[in-house]
């Protein structure tokens, strides 16, 4: 395992202009995997995919995307006691779940309500096609920082159980805390930045307005237009 960063003073280091800026500044600590067959790049919609789009073109590597939604507890639902995620994967933390006497049916209820939008999103993105086949491939799980890193440990979680042979984390910027925690779940973690004083992912953007849901589309269809073109270039 690795931990390649940029550590500096808050004071020290300027945010990004935009994702895309950030997933280009990324992509060149993640050159080795260029070229390669058997690497897939995996957005966490929505933030995550302009910065995942700039890597996949970058290191000429599959783009999808993997849908994680958290589970929060009944009552304190910014509290996560597990996630849902592509492929019909869920996780629950075992200990929350004991510590706090939750039901199996209180679980399902949360479960249900976040399902939906899991579907909407996987909809929304794919059109129909299918998720990318992840078995003995290395997958790099992608998003617009670290903050808790709740959501990404969640996906790093989900995407274990589809059978990859490794599992790296890339995030433009992030806590210095929460990415040396993540050498312990991953096979490599790659925060391009870690300021100290953190504070917030979206400090470190000069435009991190929302990213919508047709610029999610869009990148997914651009990509994968690249995709084609090179693909019949090389016939």
């Amino acid at each position: 395992m690795s931990f390649p960063q940029a550590s500096a003073s808050s004071s020290s280091v300027s945010p990004f202009a935009d994702r895309r800026v950030a997933g280009r500044e990324l992509a060149s600590m993640l050159r080795k995997y260029a070229g390669r067959d058997d690497v897939v790049v995996l957005a966490l919609p929505r933030g995550g995919v302009p910065v995942a789009f700039e890597i996949a073109e970058a290191i000429d590597a599959p783009l999808d995307i993997f849908v994680v939604r958290k589970l929060g507890m009944p009552g304190h639902p910014e509290y996560a006691m597990g996630a849902i995620a592509s492929g019909g994967i869920r996780v629950i933390s075992d200990d929350v779940i004991r510590w706090y006497g939750i039901s199996p049916a209180a679980i399902d209820a949360v479960a249900r309500e976040e399902l939906a939008e899991l579907e909407r999103r996987e909809r929304e993105y794919r059109r129909g096609r299918p998720m990318t086949d992840l078995r003995g491939r290395t997958a790099i799980l992608v998003d617009d920082g670290l903050a808790t890193g709740s959501t990404m440990r969640a996906a790093v979680q989900a995407v274990r159980a589809l059978g990859p042979a490794r599992v790296v984390v890339a995030v433009p910027v992030g806590a210095p805390s929460t990415c040396e925690e993540f050498t312990d779940i991953t096979d490599e973690t790659v925060c391009a930045r870690t300021p100290e004083p953190f504070s917030a992912v979206g400090l470190w953007y000069r435009d991190f307005s929302q990213t919508t849901d047709d610029e999610v589309r869009t990148l997914l269809e651009e990509h994968a237009r690249h995709v084609r073109a090179r693909s019949s270039n090389h016939e």
